[in-house]
């Protein structure tokens, strides 16, 4: 009979059915332009004739070692939409609409329902974000990845007007900050908040954590927020000057991304709350100060920054769109972020 294909380890058969499966989740995200069906070469999509010089804004990224905690609970129909909120919030920074997204998933061996499952998370993330997910690849590499595994990336294109990107050249001294809560971890500081908790204190997914108020696992796989809708209500009604996506590095890595040369923030640390899980990987880890606040969001999401007499009617805007912004600091004369 000879070798196969099969037998090395890739079925293609089992390929061919997760297309048949995901392709219902493609569906549900489709938008204005979508001019093609998951499963050609290529996603094609129109741009409108609403903008007058539209400039296109990419963005990748992955979704890092919480992958881990998937792969411990056996649990895959979230994680999808960390891959888009990843990207997506990205886009936003710059005042862009998410248009479409495609993911890229290699598994070890392929299980068409649980590929069926991590789609399942990326067309809600979208659906979120207002994108349509157009395309990706679903490779299977025995050998490479262990077979319960998978490595997942995203990629997402935006649209915004030329003449409204945001990109922080107006900021000015005694601007003020407005931060959105997160949901917790998001995706970033996994390394370390894997080590504290499975490796140094012992927990397991499973085990149920007063102080959190759930399991470890539920606390840790909690989706990353998408903040796409409301921060474009909001650029449309408020000038907004700069905002930040904050992700691995923290406020003080990404907020000074968003200002111009010489100017920096000082934070009101008092101004929020960080959500427990915060307070016990500090406890957990004797973790420093300086490395909460540069590894972890510490609470935070996203912030915009407007000028002092927009603060108010920016809050009512996005409080009207489901957010809670907190005004938790103001541009200074001097670099970098300074906690207070």
């Amino acid at each position: 009979m000879g070798y196969t294909y099969k037998a090395a380890g890739v079925d293609i058969d089992a390929g061919n059915q997760a297309v048949r499966l995901l392709k219902k989740h493609t569906q549900r995200t489709h938008r204005p332009g979508v001019l093609t069906e998951i499963g050609n070469f290529g996603g094609l999509f129109a741009l409108s004739g609403q903008y007058r010089e539209p400039v296109l804004v990419s963005g990748t990224d992955g979704v890092g070692t919480k992958l881990k905690i998937a792969f411990l609970m056996d649990k895959h129909d979230t994680i999808g939409q960390d891959a888009v909120a990843m990207c997506v919030n990205d886009l936003l920074v710059h005042g862009a609409e998410p248009l479409f997204f495609l993911d890229y998933l290699a598994v070890g061996k392929l299980v068409p329902e649980r590929v069926a499952a991590i789609v399942g998370g990326i067309a809600d993330g979208c659906q979120l974000a207002g994108c349509a997910l157009i395309g990706g690849e679903t490779a299977e590499m025995p050998g490479f990845y262990p077979d319960n595994e998978y490595d997942l990336a995203g990629f997402a294109v935006g649209v915004v007007e030329r003449s409204k990107i945001i990109d922080g050249r107006e900021v000015k001294p005694e601007d003020v900050v407005i931060g959105l809560p997160s949901t917790g971890l998001h995706s970033n500081g996994f390394s370390l908040a894997r080590k504290i908790l499975l490796e140094i204190a012992g927990f397991r997914p499973d085990t149920f954590l007063p102080e959190l108020g759930k399991t470890l696992g539920e606390e840790l796989l909690t989706p990353t927020r998408i903040y796409v809708k409301s921060l474009l209500n909001l650029v449309t009604r408020v000038p907004v000057k700069a905002m930040a996506h904050i992700t691995g590095g923290g406020l003080p890595e990404n907020l000074p991304r968003s200002l111009p040369e010489g100017l920096g923030v000082m934070l009101n640390k008092k101004a929020w709350t960080p959500q427990p899980v915060f307070t016990l990987l500090q406890q957990l880890g004797d973790l420093t100060e300086a490395e909460l606040y540069r590894t972890f969001n510490m609470g935070i999401g996203f912030v915009c920054l407007v000028a002092k007499e927009h603060a108010d009617q920016a809050c009512a805007v996005l409080r009207e769109n489901g957010e809670k912004p907190l005004i938790i600091g103001e541009v200074v004369t001097s670099d970098g972020v300074r906690l207070v």
